[in-house]
């Protein structure tokens, strides 16, 4: 039977986009072209960025109950809507973009437990509660498609009646303290310098948070049972995962987080400097990325 399309809901207008490197990848999934080797030669970042294999590092590990289903937030591309398939008995995969959300059709139609929904969360109201829901780089823009006075809040509020009272949100978002954008990297979503750092100054349509603002945010929404766990060298493009309760030893090799979308500054050798922090029981404020696994 296979996957099932859904575009019920779908306004007519796409909000985000790459750009016409979309109609590319669309090209790459609907052919028979071996997607290995479309990475071995094709280096631009976004073909990488969703297509890589890596990207279900950050999610490929995690143990999740049999018989359970999911509401992927966000799902974009497809970068991990085949790992959760794998894993899970039914999965909801909703997505604003319809040439994304097409993308992730192609790459995973022969699925019969998934539905790809094209729409804004805001306008679809489920029936179904989920055992887990997945933010994977989502949270950061809930300030361009929730118009409230807090939506960031009011975003994880609203997601948290989809949740069974025994489910777990996922969430994947960088650390606007993550020790790169101090070592020269660009800000991931306005390709500034230092605007994490900074604050966000005059910027209303995205923003990351630190350790201590996301326990906070996720405790005020309703999830104050948190597991923080630190991808690297980042949630994107994850090579390993620490956890508070396994974190990385100064003796660890932590390489250097790449930029692969722009160009950016080496100020100061990372993994030196990873070292010393490790060392001072930091790693988990200086981490780039954060996962959270939260629930009531």
């Amino acid at each position: 039977m296979g996957a099932k399309f859904n575009l019920d809901y779908y306004t007519g207008a796409d909000f985000y986009s790459d750009g016409d490197i979309e109609d590319e990848l669309l090209s790459i999934v609907k052919s028979s072209r071996d997607i290995d080797e479309v990475l071995l030669n094709d280096n631009r970042w976004p073909i990488l960025y969703h297509l890589s294999p890596i990207r279900q590092n950050i999610i490929n590990w995690y143990p999740f109950k049999d018989n359970s289903n999911c509401l992927e937030i966000g799902a974009g591309c497809g970068a991990i809507t085949g790992a959760l398939c794998d894993r899970l008995k039914k999965v909801v995969a909703v997505e604003l973009s319809k040439r994304r959300a097409t993308i992730n059709y192609e790459r995973h139609k022969d699925y019969d437990n998934l539905e790809i929904i094209v729409a804004n969360l805001n306008n679809i109201k489920f029936e179904e509660k989920f055992d887990y829901i997945t933010l994977n780089g989502v949270l950061e823009y809930a300030g361009s498609f929730t118009k409230t006075k807090e939506p960031y809040l009011d975003f994880l509020k609203q997601i948290k009646q989809y949740l069974k009272p025994d489910g777990k949100l996922i969430v994947a978002i960088e650390n606007r303290y993550g020790l790169k954008y101090f070592a020269g990297a660009r800000e991931d979503h306005t390709a500034n310098f230092f605007d994490s750092i900074e604050g966000y100054e005059g910027i209303d349509s995205v923003r990351t948070f630190g350790k201590k603002e996301l326990e906070d945010l996720l405790a005020n929404s309703g999830y104050k049972a948190q597991e923080f766990y630190y991808p690297h060298p980042d949630y994107k493009m994850p090579l390993e995962i620490y956890s508070s309760s396994f974190l990385p030893s100064p003796d660890t090799f932590l390489p250097c987080a790449p930029n692969f979308d722009y160009d950016r500054y080496t100020l100061f050798d990372e993994s030196k400097a990873f070292r010393g922090i490790i060392e001072n029981n930091q790693f988990e404020f200086f981490a780039n990325s954060f996962l959270v696994i939260c629930g009531e």
